[in-house]
């Protein structure tokens, strides 16, 4: 079965072409012939083929040339050279040149189309598995990365950029913003993805088994080596060795790192040999670096070793419209790992989750939908399912404000932000003060005075507001006399 591949047929004499062109076309292939090399490679540039046919002696140009210009079009073309002159020397330089087989005139029409059925199949299926590859990385690209914010468009541009480098990368961010993940991100879409991706807890050691973990030991180089152990850049050869929270290695062994990074080798605890490694470093911080060095906390050539590429990660207060589709994929984790079956969360949780700041970052919010899973006996997750400190942490942010030509007045503003403030913590409280004021750092008898000299109705009161239908019943009846 062709699948209606495409062949070009290149050669001088019109017999040979007619010949092929029935041949192939009764075969089920879509053909295209050229009299010439140059009408040939014309036509190649114009259309993509799956398979060239190319006399070896053609006019002005030789076949041999034009099996050149073909692969440079498309380095992986199927020609199949043909020629009435048998010659090993002329069969050998056009396999070194990238023909995929040789025939001579006269030529059995099955050999010539077993030739290309084999050819077209071969490349067929190594197109297959190169898309089958790629698409394989851009889905494991940034699955567990979740955000189309432009914020998190710019950090995965910059992934998309520097993976493929040698480069070191510098991971910054709070805790919990997926620091460990952007790292995964960057080993996946590196040439390394086939190699080792080994994470290093930076500050979970004391400095002597760190080292020992980083470069391995010999046989009795401290108590308790009774054996000789590989060390993590060991282990991490060709691939990517993460270090997590790497402001936290002591000084001791930043020395250390740095000569590794500088040198590429290093020698086991105890050891003499020196062991040369090809290890591509991601590192990862939730401190300053900056501050670090000016305190004297961390290394300021390695600071630099380090902050080659620089990615910036957002807190997630900072890319609130991305919480969203977070909430979802979280769902769908987790619904999958518990066998359940939740499909969103209800408009009013929703609302909540929106409001908070998330200390914790996107962290916290995978622990948030993680525990509203487990515990729904619905499809979806309720308010009543957030623990009450998010419920009750509301986000105050003060709104981006333009000025005017004509200005505005300040006090006008400050107390419009009051009032909603207050309003916002109140419904949040369900109309109790004392936890309003709690909230808001007031007394409870300041908050009082604030909510009467605004004209603030409590939740309560605005429930017994008369409605439209009641107003409009009120000013129906006459009025009496």
């Amino acid at each position: 079965m062709t699948d209606s591949a495409s062949i070009l047929v290149v050669d001088d004499e019109e017999v040979m072409r007619d010949v092929l062109q029935t041949l192939l076309t009764q075969a089920g292939y879509v053909v295209s012939v050229a009299e010439d090399g140059h009408k040939g490679l014309a036509l190649a540039r114009k259309q993509a083929f799956d398979a060239a046919v190319v006399d070896v002696m053609l006019p002005e140009m030789g076949g041999l040339e034009v099996l050149e210009e073909l692969k440079k079009i498309d380095s992986d073309l199927v020609v199949l050279m043909i020629t009435a002159f048998a010659s090993v020397e002329t069969a050998i330089t056009a396999m070194k040149k990238g023909a995929f087989d040789y025939v001579t005139k006269p030529f059995k029409h099955e050999e010539v189309l077993h030739i290309l059925r084999n050819a077209i199949h071969q490349r067929r299926l190594q197109d297959e598995n190169r898309q089958l590859r790629t698409a394989l990385r851009d889905q494991g690209r940034f699955t567990e990365i979740v955000g189309k914010s432009p914020k998190m468009q710019g950090v995965f541009a910059l992934i998309g950029q520097a993976a493929p480098s040698r480069s070191t990368i510098l991971v910054v961010g709070e805790s919990g913003t997926g620091k460990e993940l952007v790292a995964k991100a960057i080993h996946s879409n590196s040439p390394r993805v086939d190699k080792p991706f080994v994470v290093v807890n930076s500050g979970s050691l004391p400095h002597d088994l760190l080292e020992s973990n980083l470069f391995g030991h010999v046989k009795g180089a401290f108590t308790g080596a009774v054996y000789a152990k590989k060390g993590l850049f060991e282990l991490a050869d060709k691939g990517t060795l993460f270090f997590d929270e790497i402001g936290n290695i002591p000084m001791e062994t930043q020395a250390k790192l740095l000569r590794v990074m500088q040198e590429r080798e290093f020698m086991r605890l105890g050891g003499v040999d020196v062991i040369k490694v090809d290890v591509r470093i991601v590192a990862a911080t939730n401190v300053d670096l900056r501050r670090a060095v000016e305190d004297g906390r961390f290394r300021e050539d390695l600071f630099y070793r380090l902050n080659v590429i620089a990615v910036q990660l957002p807190p997630l207060r900072q890319r609130k419209e991305d919480v969203p589709a977070l909430v979802a994929h979280f769902i769908d984790k987790y619904s999958s790992e518990n066998g359940k079956a939740v499909h969103g969360v209800t408009p009013a949780a929703m609302q909540v989750l929106m409001d908070y700041d998330y200390p914790g970052n996107v962290r916290e919010l995978e622990n948030l939908i993680e525990r509203g899973v487990v515990l729904t006996t619905s499809s979806e997750i309720d308010r009543g399912l957030i623990p009450d400190h998010v419920k009750a942490s509301p986000s105050f942010h003060v709104p981006h404000l333009t000025v005017p030509p004509e200005g505005i007045s300040l006090k006008d503003v400050i107390a419009s932000f009051e009032r909603r403030l207050i309003e916002t913590t109140l419904d949040t409280t369900r109309g109790v003060q004392k936890d309003a004021a709690r909230l808001l750092g007031l007394k409870p008898t300041t908050l009082n005075e604030m909510i009467k000299r605004h004209n603030i109705l409590l939740p309560r009161e605005k429930d017994r507001r008369p409605g439209k239908e009641e107003l409009e019943e009120t000013a129906a009846k006459p009025t009496p006399a």
